[in-house]
């Protein structure tokens, strides 16, 4: 019996993909779904835009943190009681949001949903313990990291279905509905695993790193509001979380059972990986999720697309280049090596931006439609499924939950810091309103920069020798 036919437990793959993607799906929905109904809660709830952006700030922070954590409690307690347990906390505050009549509550219902953050690490560690040949894994990682970076634009739309007929409740009812199902799904069609190491979970370091790591992404996300931002609030939590990690470190040399080993810190599978993550993450996420969807719209510039054709032109592209060529990267990785795949991805991503600097000035919308396609096959189609596997495939063998952990707080941190560098350069760069272009150009190639800094980066990242088909042989799964 083959792994490309069925895992370890005798349970198909195919069987086992139906569980996980759910896994993600449910995930994806908590994430993506709301964005069309943030207008609808501003306006029911009578609350300010500040407010409503507040509760998805707080849904991203909590997922953040939660990742940092739960996938080395997922190998202790069981990966499959983990994962089933977040998809019901997930759920729990779907039900609280979908019951909210103010925005307080709205905002403890996205903070529980944010238990959910971790699904997709687990999910790829609980995937490379059923199936272990390289090209088989590298494709099926490629599949379950692709849909968490969107399923093609329709969840947006559903989204917007659902607010418009039925109100913004109606998407809080629907992601729960989806998450129980999810979580049945993954408690009946996945077989549970634990790691070799399952000594207990470090509770003081754990505390420890998720005040470092939530003070800092507090600091970035205050430090993003540019001027408006409260230089207290950001000084203060910056000490906060220099304090915190300088505690962190050395409490976790001198516990037994450390949530992360200081040894592990000073490997390059873990600073260079999550150095790559950050940069990457800093020098591509508010460029695509901000600035382009912005030059779209400029009236004083020559696109001037509406919202609706900023949605057809630039987002759905490029959530369906990175969803179709996910899977194929995946499996080129373990032939080309998962290294050489993210240095195309991130050289690919280096190139788009260089583009864009020099199309600012354009008026046809082909060229946002050609950039938005290209950067989601070199980006979220290449770089992001690859620094995604690379966490699962170079994390110790006897706790296989430590290195995603801290790479997705590392995606987080490097989109709050894309959102602060990105748009801080911009606004320094555009001398009066009667030149918006020069802050567009300025971007992107303060975009272009940080992806040089993650190409060189990159280069510290060491091979995953058992992931790579050229030094692994295709082996059978029993």
């Amino acid at each position: 019996m083959t792994s490309v036919n069925r895992a370890r437990s005798g349970s198909p793959v195919a069987i086992l993909m139906v569980a996980l993607l759910s896994a993600c799906l449910a995930f994806q929905l908590n994430a993506s779904m709301l964005s069309p109904a943030l207008v609808s809660i501003q306006r029911e709830l009578n609350v300010s835009a500040g407010a409503v952006a507040d509760t998805q700030t707080a849904f991203f922070t909590a997922a953040a943190l939660f990742s940092l954590f739960l996938p080395r409690l997922a190998d202790i307690v069981g990966r499959r009681r983990a994962l089933t347990g977040a998809l019901l906390l997930m759920a729990a505050g779907c039900v609280l949001a979908a019951l909210a009549t103010n925005v307080e509550m709205l905002f403890v219902g996205r903070v529980i949903q944010g238990a959910s953050g971790p699904v997709v690490p687990i999910s790829l560690v609980m995937l490379r313990v059923e199936v272990r040949e390289p090209k088989t894994y590298g494709t099926l990682m490629g599949v379950v990291t692709a849909v968490n970076g969107g399923i093609a634009g329709f969840d947006a739309l559903l989204g917007g279905y659902l607010v418009t007929e039925h109100g913004f409740h109606s998407i809080f009812w629907t992601m729960g509905a989806v998450a129980v199902v999810a979580a049945v799904l993954v408690r009946l069609l996945t077989r549970e695993s634990f790691a070799k190491d399952r000594r207990r979970l470090d509770i003081g370091g754990t505390v420890l790193l998720v005040v470092a790591v939530g003070a800092a992404l507090i600091a970035v996300n205050e430090l993003g509001k540019l001027l408006n931002a409260n230089l207290a609030i950001a000084l203060g939590t910056v000490v906060l979380a220099a304090v915190a990690f300088a505690v962190f470190w050395l409490v976790e040399g001198r516990v037994s059972a450390p949530l992360v080993p200081i040894s592990q810190l000073r490997e390059r599978a873990t600073w260079a990986l999550v150095s790559t993550t950050a940069l990457t993450l800093a020098g591509v996420f508010a460029m695509m999720n901000g600035i382009l969807p912005a030059l779209a719209q400029d009236g004083a510039l020559g696109f001037r697309l509406s919202a609706e054709g900023v949605s057809a032109l630039v987002l759905t592209p490029y959530a369906v280049a990175g969803l179709l060529v996910g899977p194929l990267a995946g499996r080129l990785a373990a032939g080309f090596g998962y290294r050489t795949m993210l240095r195309s991805g991130i050289a690919g991503a280096f190139i788009g931006m260089v583009a864009l600097t020099f199309g600012v000035a354009a008026t046809a919308p082909i060229f946002l439609f050609v950039i938005a396609v290209w950067v989601g096959v070199t980006y979220a189609g290449v770089a992001n499924i690859m620094l995604n596997g690379l966490g699962v495939v170079l994390s110790p063998a006897d706790r296989p939950g430590s290195l995603p952990g801290l790479n997705t707080g590392a995606f987080n941190i490097g989109a709050g810091l894309s959102f602060l560098v990105i748009y801080a350069i911009q606004t320094a760069a555009t001398p009066s309103p009667t030149a918006p272009g020069t802050g567009y150009v300025a971007a992107a190639i303060g975009s272009a920069a940080l992806l040089v800094a993650a190409f060189v980066v990159s280069f510290a990242i060491p091979r995953p020798v058992s992931a790579e088909a050229a030094a692994t042989p295709a082996r059978t799964v029993h």
